[in-house]
């Protein structure tokens, strides 16, 4: 057994994971703690940063708990963390209003603001090589300037949340270029805020922090924090990685050509990059990755595991209710419903726009639809139609990531989140991206184990993150069926043609 272990904090928004392992990659213990999210008016999203504190604090104590290892031979601590969240600091460094999160989405007006600042859409891009959407920071704070001018005068820096947590460990502020992409006004290109954005928006470069690279050390734990959490003093701290880029980091995604897709309550499609790429027209989040020369392209569609279970809870209450009844688990039943109906669903299409849709296609008025239906078809027939068009949503996300580098086609795919958990739905992916779908160990923890692999990179316990994703192991292969190719690449034909065909409707519906 290894005698050097690794901490990794991931500041999450329905709760904060702490998770241990040792230098093996292999995960000893891990504690989570909830908090809540405020909704102080419709389509905001807050919460306190003190949450997050006194939650980092119980999962490292209760971690260092159960987990039986000295606090003395933990050689690092590295954090993940959601995303875009605004925490407005005063000259003391507290917190001065509760941060505003990712989801919140009062800053459309904000967003337009910065686009027309920056010279429209094209200038923009060749600024930051991203859009402004209303999750990310830059449009936060230019709403606080906006509506709260009083709070804002009192501003003197803001951090994004796993940032603060990292603050508080240590004292030290700053960022990393992760979670600084994901602001919208940092220039991807060249890792570094980029200043020209920040003078047109009026704002005070005093007020953004110094960016770091994901593997370096930020700062070490002070002696008070250390004898509050029992950590050691001076433990050192790795600045991290915002979640979207560290999770799919620890998924292994340090390359072109491996694709990640997790099938959460949305679908993230993402790859690693190996050098900088243009992102034509905005449609995808090109981010700095966690490595030096490391980027990441990502895709999200809206409603991946979300429109499964919406189906679960809309149609599937027979089969909820036989899961109740024999102890199993209902996506089970359904996925078994599944099987006994054959690949293409009978040529039934499900489109799953059903809260509009952000990639490929950005068109808030987009609506669900099921295409094809006929007297023939089966309750399986629709199941498997629904788990069809999700992941058919999911390959066109990857195959406008694959077309960001020019000869670069995909090697395999990685999946992950709840989805993946299907061997039916791995099976779906794998014919339809014509490539091998495999599953990871340790995947299912999320950012909290990649952060602690990242902290294993900065202390120097792992040469580079290539050598600690090298510690991945595959816990589940899944190889494409040949036979299945042509009803795919059908299904996969149709489907695009549809959005195309569909959206005047959509529009006058969603107006």
């Amino acid at each position: 057994m290894s005698h050097a272990y690794l901490l990794g904090l991931d500041i999450g928004t329905s709760g904060t994971k702490a998770l241990l392992i040792d230098e093996t990659g292999a995960i000893l213990t891990t504690h989570t703690q909830e908090y809540p999210l405020a909704i102080p008016q419709p389509g905001w999203a807050e919460q306190d940063p003190a949450d997050w504190w006194q939650a980092s604090l119980v999962c490292i104590r209760r971690v260092l708990e159960t987990s039986g290892v000295s606090a003395d031979t933990i050689r690092g601590l590295s954090l993940s963390g959601q995303m875009h969240g605004l925490v407005a600091l005063d000259a003391s460094h507290e917190p001065i209003r509760p941060a505003i999160l990712w989801c919140d989405q009062r800053t459309g007006a904000q967003c337009e603001q910065v686009i027309s600042a920056a010279g429209g859409l094209d200038s923009l891009l060749g600024k930051t090589n991203n859009t402004m959407l209303t999750g990310y920071t830059g449009g936060k704070l230019l709403w606080m300037r906006e509506h709260e001018p009083q709070l804002f005068a009192r501003m003197r820096v803001f951090l994004n949340p796993k940032d603060y947590i990292l603050y508080k460990l240590t004292g030290e502020l700053s960022t990393e270029v992760s979670d600084a992409s994901g602001t919208g006004l940092f220039d991807v290109a060249n890792r570094r805020w980029h200043d020209g954005l920040i003078d047109a928006l009026g704002l005070e470069r005093s007020l953004f922090p110094r960016c770091l690279e994901s593997g370096q050390v930020a700062g070490k734990v002070t002696a008070g924090i250390a004898a509050q959490c029992g950590l050691p003093a001076g433990l050192p701290v790795v600045a991290g990685g915002g979640d979207a880029v560290i999770q799919t980091t620890g998924m292994g995604l340090v390359a072109p050509g491996i694709v990640g897709v997790v099938l959460g309550t949305s679908g993230v499609v993402a790859m690693g990059l190996d050098r900088f790429a243009p992102n034509p027209g905005g449609k995808l989040q090109v981010f700095c990755g966690n490595a030096p020369d490391l980027w990441h392209a990502m895709g999200v569609t809206l409603a991946a595991g979300g429109s499964y279970r919406w189906y679960r809870d809309t149609f599937c209450g027979d089969e909820a209710a036989q899961a109740a009844a024999t102890q199993r688990n209902v996506y089970d039943l359904m996925g078994e419903a599944a099987t006994r109906s054959k690949p293409g669903a009978g040529n039934l299409i499900f489109l799953p726009y059903l809260q509009g849709e952000r990639c490929p296609y950005p068109d808030p008025n987009a609506r669900g639809a099921f295409v094809g239906l006929t007297l023939g078809h089966t309750k399986g027939d629709i199941t498997r139609a629904v788990m069809e068009g999700i992941s058919c949503s999911l390959k066109q996300v990857g195959d406008l990531l694959l077309s960001l580098l020019p000869g670069v086609s995909a090697q395999y795919v990685i999946a992950s989140g709840g989805g993946a958990a299907s061997p039916l739905w791995r099976q779906i992916l794998a014919d339809l991206f014509q490539r091998q779908v495999r599953t990871l160990a340790g995947s299912g923890e999320g950012g909290a184990y990649s952060a602690a692999l990242l902290a294993g990179v900065g202390v120097g316990v792992y040469p580079t993150l290539a050598d600690a994703m090298g510690l991945l192991r595959a816990e589940s292969e899944t190889d494409p069926i040949a036979a299945n190719r042509g009803v795919y690449e059908e299904i996969l034909g149709i489907y695009t043609d549809l959005y195309g065909q569909l959206s005047p409707a959509f529009a006058r519906m969603g107006g």
